[in-house]
Formats: C-alpha cells, sequence, structure tokens
C-alpha cells in the first residue's frame, strides 16, 4: 500500500522508530501540530515495523516522560504489514525536550535559540515582548513632553477624551496598560514616551542613506534616535527637508508643491515600521537611491500573510499589541488591518506605482518607486534651473540662512558662516557638502580665493 499523503510542513515518514524523533514531536507540538508515520518510507510505502506491541507502549510514554504531553498513537495493518501513526495536537504552551525547543517550519525541524525563543515564548504566554515589564526604568525616564504630543494627537483624534489632558504621567501609562501590577513600567512605555530608549535597548533608531548607484555607493545618511511616538514626525520632516523633492508646477498664477510621495500614504509606511518592528532586532532601515526607496524592519510578516493578503482585507495582527494600541489611540493607526489599502489609495491617487511589500532578511521591505522625481530630473536636462526649482522644504532652515548669506556675499567663508549662525564650522562644512551634492550650489575657484555659486532656487 502507498499512503496518498505528501511529506510536508503537518506530516513525517520514518521507516523505524528512534528516540530522536521525540524532538520532531516536540516540533510539532510548538508549531501547528502534525503527524509522524513509522514504518512508511519516503515513498509513502508501508513497509512495516518490527515488534510494535512494544512500541505502542514504549511511544506514548516516552512523550509524556520527556515532554508532558499526550499524543493519540494508532496501530495501522495494511497487506499484514503493521505501522504506527502519532498524532500530534499543537500546545498552548511552550514544550521542550531534555532543555532545547525545537519548531516545525516548512519541511525542516528548527531549534529555537535567542531571540527568536524570546519571541516564541512570548507568543505561546499570549504575550508580546513590549509587554514585558522592565524593572531598571522609573517614571523619571518618561519624557512627559513625549506624554503631552500623545495627548494632543488622541484627542485631536477624538480617540481619548479630552478629560486625560491634564493627567499625570503615572495615570496616563496606566489607563494605557503600561505599568504592570507591581508598579514596573512595560518596556512599550520606554520605547514610546521614554527619554533616552537607548539607554534600555541597542536598536531603537530610524537610519536613513542617501545611495547612488547601490548600497555600497553611500553618498550621507542620518540618524533618528529617542521615543517612537514622535519618531514619525522627525522622519517626515527630515525626508521633506532632505532626502526627498517637491516638483514646483503652476495652475494660472497658482503655485503648487506636493511631495514626490503621498504624505498621508508615506506616513503610514513608516507608522507600519515603526510599530510593527521586531524590537530585539536591528534598526529600522531606509535606502533612498534615485529611482526607489526601500524601508526595512526586523520581524516578518504575520505567519500566512503575503502582499496581497496586506492589500486586501485581512485582520490585524499587531507584533507589539503595546505599541499599536497606544499609536491607534493617538490617531497614527487602525485596528483593522486596513493600513496597507489606505497607501494603496494614496499612490493611486498620485498616479504612481504601487508600493512592493515582501519579507526580506528576517523582516519586511517595503519598495516605492520614484517616478515624479525622475521625471522631474528628465525635465530638469531640458530647461533652465529658474523653472524646476527646489521646495524650501527641502533645505533645513539652518540651510537656507546658508543660501541667503551667499545671496549676499558668493565669497563668504564656511568659518564666518559659522560665526553668523553660532555653530562650528564642522556643521557648516557638513551643510555645504550636503546642499552641493544634492546639486543646489556650488563651489568656483580655491578655498581663500573662489565663491559660491547658486545652482537651483529655494
Amino acid at each position: 500500500m502507498k499512503i496518498d499523503q505528501d511529506e510536508s510542513q503537518n506530516i513525517e515518514y520514518k521507516e523505524s522508530w528512534n528516540d530522536k524523533y521525540l524532538e520532531w514531536i516536540c516540533g510539532f507540538a510548538n508549531a501547528q501540530g502534525g503527524r509522524i508515520f513509522i514504518g512508511v518510507n519516503d515513498a509513502h510505502e508501508v513497509t512495516g515495523v518490527k515488534d510494535c506491541k512494544r512500541l505502542m507502549e514504549d511511544i506514548p510514554n516516552k512523550i509524556v516522560t520527556h515532554l508532558g504531553i499526550v499524543a493519540d498513537v494508532n496501530l495501522h495493518t495494511d497487506d499484514g504489514l503493521d505501522y504506527i501513526e502519532i498524532v500530534i495536537e499543537p500546545s498552548n504552551i511552550p514544550i521542550a525536550y531534555k532543555g532545547t525547543y525545537h519548531y516545525r517550519s516548512g519541511s525542516t525541524k528548527q531549534e529555537l535559540r535567542g531571540t527568536a525563543l524570546q519571541q516564541f515564548i512570548l507568543k505561546k504566554m499570549g504575550r508580546s515582548w513590549d509587554d514585558v515589564p522592565n524593572e531598571r526604568a522609573t517614571l523619571d525616564d518618561i519624557d512627559r513632553n513625549a506624554i503631552d504630543y500623545f495627548l494632543r494627537k488622541g484627542i485631536e483624534a477624538q480617540r481619548i477624551p479630552d478629560d486625560l489632558r491634564e493627567a499625570s504621567t503615572k495615570d496616563v501609562l496606566d489607563s494605557l496598560g503600561l505599568i504592570d501590577n507591581d508598579g514596573y513600567l512595560k518596556n512599550a512605555a520606554i520605547l514610546l514616551f521614554g527619554k533616552n530608549p537607548l539607554r534600555f535597548f541597542p536598536s531603537v533608531a530610524f537610519k536613513i542613506g542617501r545611495f547612488g548607484k547601490d548600497e555600497a555607493d553611500l553618498m550621507f545618511q542620518d540618524i533618528i534616535e529617542g521615543n517612537i511616538i514622535q519618531m514619525a514626525d522627525r522622519v517626515m520632516e527630515l525626508l521633506q527637508g532632505k532626502y526627498l523633492v517637491s516638483p514646483v508646477r503652476f495652475e494660472g498664477m497658482q503655485r503648487y508643491e506636493t511631495l514626490e510621495i503621498p504624505k498621508e500614504a508615506l506616513r503610514e509606511i513608516l507608522y507600519n515600521a515603526i510599530a510593527h518592528k521586531d524590537y530585539a532586532g536591528p534598526d529600522i532601515q531606509m535606502h533612498v537611491y534615485d529611482d526607489h526607496i526601500e524601508v526595512w524592519n526586523e520581524g516578518e510578516l504575520p505567519e500566512g500573510y503575503t502582499e496581497e493578503t496586506l492589500m486586501g482585507n485581512h485582520s490585524s495582527k499587531p507584533r507589539n499589541r503595546n505599541i499599536a494600541n497606544v499609536m491607534f489611540k493617538a490617531g497614527f493607526i487602525d485596528t483593522w488591518g486596513r493600513g496597507y489599502m489606505k497607501i494603496c489609495e494614496g499612490f493611486e491617487a498620485a498616479g504612481i506605482p504601487m508600493p512592493k511589500v515582501q519579507n526580506f532578511c528576517g523582516g519586511v521591505r517595503v519598495s516605492v518607486q520614484r517616478t515624479k522625481f525622475l521625471e522631474m530630473m528628465n525635465i530638469a536636462d531640458d530647461v533652465t534651473s529658474d523653472v524646476i526649482s527646489l521646495s524650501p522644504m527641502q533645505l533645513t532652515e539652518r540651510q537656507r540662512e546658508i543660501i541667503r548669506m551667499i545671496n549676499e556675499n558668493e565669497r563668504i567663508s564656511a568659518a564666518e558662516m559659522s560665526r553668523v549662525l553660532s555653530v562650528v564650522v564642522r556643521t557648516i562644512r557638513r551643510d555645504l557638502n550636503e546642499m552641493q551634492e544634492k546639486g543646489i550650489i556650488k563651489r568656483e575657484g580655491n578655498t581663500s580665493a573662489g565663491k559660491w555659486i547658486i545652482l537651483r532656487g529655494s
């Protein structure tokens, strides 16, 4: 006889019993459950087992003794050949074999260690990493400005009552479930509102890099640190002022400047990366190229979810439940899994290609095409710089002051600029280098006798 079921995520075939298969039973119990057939070869043909009476006693006893679970062990006969079927149900608590946790993933068995083990145990216990209390943190580690920012946003979104506006920091955190029964702050409280989350966690930052042809060609970069409730605002400000463009168009006498990527859709991408990041992993990373942008955060899509799932109707499965709850109450995200649908709506309205979402290197990568930027660059090749100008939002306030000073004195030095602006010369030189890389200004002549030329207006 041949069993008509392929070996898969939930089925294994073994010709004979070996105690090491207790690891496979452990892996099935920690995953979605499964079945192991003993006395069946890889071709699904029944080869039979010897001494099945002893095995029918030994296998259930060993499963209970070593794993602490009960599995159905069934004896079958075909053409005079006995074979055994072991049926393992998924466990709602973590199962270990000799102190080691195994997990069935695809058609392989994996031994869970480190961060993967931590996340697995928390998930089995119905908790998320951001729900774990941190015994080192106190209310002194919380930034009241971040609390006030959250309250203002939540009240504006009508998701928290106005009478919380003057509530104490402790009362606000209590109302959000961010203090445990023993009075300890949870990880989420520090991430969301901490004065210096990096003091507690090594990877609470958003890295942005401007690249040339490939990842090896890094032109300039920035790192945004601090609490994550305000992180999206800080990232958006930097993107608008330094990394993205706002092409100018005229309708009659009216001047319009629109960011190349729809603001609300881009903000939604940022919120997703921040809210669903695995904070035991590396920083969030954004790669900005001429033709596209990539946003990557540690932590893959929920099991069974694909790009098609996200773009359609689906349930919300937040990795960090407390963080997601706070961001919902602040009006940043919803709890119905509509985030990517809203992103698609924004991209469609702007007439640009839909973003691509995929699991990549242990996390989620969102790729966005920069069609508007490429169009602007193509136009700029054909017209004078007076027609196409950069948005003021592409320059920081200090850089706009530098432009103003160059307009007044094209031979002004970096040292003179630093004195006027009350910053160190190194900072001015960094601004000048960035503005030259972006094609806003250029330098003619040597350091002492040269002059600055403005290439594109601001």
